[in-house]
């Protein structure tokens, strides 16, 4: 994570929690107490309509899934989903640099980051002038219930909530019936420099699910810079080339190749959306991963 933040434990509700699995779009309360984020703040639940900018383009889509599209009034450059309802949302820039005016014209209640995309030091900023942040990070699949629940039990969507989580509980409760043959994969996010993920991180963790084991075994940073050199492309079974943040394409893996004489069956391109993305598209991430490992991508 970037240095300076600091996380607290994931709030989780406990599995007998008493709620009804097969009624949830009945009334269903959350404890206020729960709604505890990635900084360990504490959000009170909303009595009026909210004014929500997202920081965040995997949130933003997860708002208008939780049926609050229409509270959103500002989302990032990077925030195309859903389109084209997103499109009609004002942009206030990117996920790192915003047009902070802009911002503070939309006359936000609650302004949503995530640890991983965005600055700590904007949301201080934002925290300094009084406005309310819900920080997120979530660092394993079953993260996206509790963000499910706290997002659902701030803005009054406890029902849509749990809806979702129990549709993730059921796809992630059926992908881990499958005895997944183990892979040493090479997943990279960039080029000039080149680099890839590490284990600590939500993207690994979705991967692994299919058993898919993240190469290298060890890094200190999350987000590593890689040397590609014989021992480390050699020890990969497979290489992936994800859309997302850098977009590969085809004639990436052309080159690369040729570049690095390496066996082009073992290139793969894959949608950086479906492993990097939680809230409500991880459930669809979770169906695309267990159908690539079926088919033996």
């Amino acid at each position: 994570m970037p240095p300076g933040w600091t996380v607290k434990p994931i709030q989780r509700l406990p599995d007998e929690s008493g709620l009804d699995r097969e009624t949830v779009t009945q009334g269903v309360e959350i404890d206020p107490e729960t709604l505890i984020d990635a900084a360990g703040v504490r959000h009170a639940p909303v009595t009026a309509p909210a004014r929500i900018v997202s920081l965040v383009p995997s949130i933003t889509e997860l708002l208008f899934a939780l049926n609050l599209g229409d509270q959103v009034v500002g989302h990032t450059h990077y925030c195309i989903h859903p389109a084209p309802l997103v499109a009609a949302i004002p942009s206030v820039g990117g996920t790192k640099k915003i047009k902070y005016a802009r911002l503070q014209a939309l006359q936000p209640t609650h302004v949503i980051v995530n640890i991983d995309e965005n600055p700590r030091e904007l949301a201080e900023r934002l925290m300094a002038d009084g406005l309310p942040v819900i920080v997120t990070h979530p660092l394993v699949p079953e993260d996206n219930v509790s963000l499910y629940r706290l997002l659902g039990g701030i803005f009054d969507r406890a029902a849509k909530a749990e809806a979702l989580a129990v549709k993730f509980e059921r796809t992630l409760a059926e992908l881990r019936q499958v005895a997944w043959p183990r892979r040493r994969v090479l997943y990279l996010i960039w080029r000039k420099p080149w680099m890839g993920v590490s284990r600590d991180t939500y993207i690994a963790r979705m991967l692994a699910l299919v058993g898919w084991e993240t190469l290298p075994a060890e890094s200190e940073a999350r987000y590593p810079e890689l040397v590609l050199d014989k021992a480390l492309l050699d020890a990969a079974d497979l290489i992936l080339f994800s859309s997302e943040p850098y977009r590969f394409l085809p004639e990436h893996l052309e080159a690369f190749a040729r570049d690095y004489d390496c066996p082009p069956e073992k290139l793969r391109l894959i949608d950086g959306e479906m492993t990097s993305w939680y809230g409500s598209r991880a459930i669809r991430g979770l169906d695309y991963l267990a159908q690539l490992a079926r088919n033996d991508f």
